[in-house]
């Protein structure tokens, strides 16, 4: 079986990983702890994920 990584995969771990990230930072920002970095760390990865996702569409 193949386990290499798809672009596919690599999108939707990535928007895993964003959307832990930014829950995490939201809740950081409320409670006491770096919230910020990891909020936006979280935005980042959403927004490369999408960005990932949009190049990989079939035209």
């Amino acid at each position: 079986m193949d386990s290499s990584l798809t672009r596919r995969t690599v999108a939707r771990s990535l928007a895993t990983a964003g959307m832990a990230l930014a829950l995490c930072g939201v809740a950081m920002w409320v409670l006491p702890g770096p919230g910020l970095p990891v909020l936006l760390l979280g935005i980042l990865c959403l927004a490369v994920a999408g960005a990932v996702r949009l190049t990989d569409r079939p035209r």
